[in-house]
């Protein structure tokens, strides 16, 4: 199991440009990871898949 350190991150392209709504995300086999990038002493949190999937199509219908 890899550890949130190497896992390959990817920024929104929804966060500001300023840096102040930084979200990042690390997909794996079994679930999407999630942290904030402007503060990496708080820790990252994991959703199974299916459970991104449905949080990302509640978004886009918003």
């Amino acid at each position: 199991m890899s550890t949130t350190r190497e896992l390959a991150w990817v920024k929104s392209s929804y966060s500001g440009s300023a840096g102040d709504s930084c979200v990042e995300v690390a997909a794996t086999e079994a679930a999407v990871h999630v942290r904030d990038s402007k503060d990496l002493t708080r820790p990252a949190f994991a959703v199974g898949r299916e459970g991104w999937v449905r949080f990302v199509r509640y978004a886009v219908d918003r």
